[in-house]
């Protein structure tokens, strides 16, 4: 990762990171690496599970697993999460898996659990790829995105299902947070 790459990550991460209570047990969806649940010891979380099908390596620690798969197929066990995060995912999901993702959703969360989502507007990948030909980003998976757009993110959800409790553009409005909670 080149450091235009780890300052947009953090970036994101310090947006979601508000929405984690302490004592939380966290699924991470597109969990890279280890600094997200790094960062998150510091609140400290109960535990938490990564799953990113480009890991090449399964981490395990006393607060955190991180495994090499796909949401949902790969999760490791029927376990009940009080938030699930995805940051910069969404778009990398065919419109066809995306329409899953309220039903497993609701089946993982706890009551009152919540979803912690970043997706950038379909203009960043014009961005993303002149950087990453100036090689100033590596661009992980640039072609993996759909053109998803942002504002579309709320229509994923039930809403009698899932609240909204947040929308909040970000980073020159060229990213979007949305904070989702399970109803009952």
């Amino acid at each position: 990762m080149k450091f235009l790459d780890r300052f947009l990550r953090d970036w994101r991460i310090k947006k979601a990171e508000r929405y984690i209570k302490p004592y939380d047990r966290v699924l991470d969806i597109g969990a890279f690496d280890i600094t997200f649940f790094e960062r998150l010891s510091q609140k400290p979380i109960d535990f938490g599970v990564g799953l990113d099908p480009l890991l090449k390596d399964a981490v395990i620690t006393s607060r955190y697993q991180l495994i090499s798969g796909k949401f949902p197929q790969d999760l490791p066990q029927e376990e009940a999460f009080d938030c699930i995060t995805m940051l910069a995912v969404l778009e990398h999901i065919p419109s066809q898996e995306q329409s899953m993702l309220n039903e497993k959703f609701y089946d993982c969360l706890e009551p009152n659990g919540r979803i912690i989502i970043t997706v950038p507007s379909p203009f960043v990948d014009k961005i993303l790829w002149v950087l990453s030909k100036l090689r100033l980003i590596d661009g992980m998976s640039l072609d993996e995105h759909y053109g998803f757009k942002a504002k579309e993110t709320p229509k994923l959800f039930n809403s009698e299902q899932f609240r909204l409790l947040k929308h909040e553009p970000f980073q020159l409005g060229l990213n979007n947070l949305f904070v989702f909670e399970k109803i009952g």
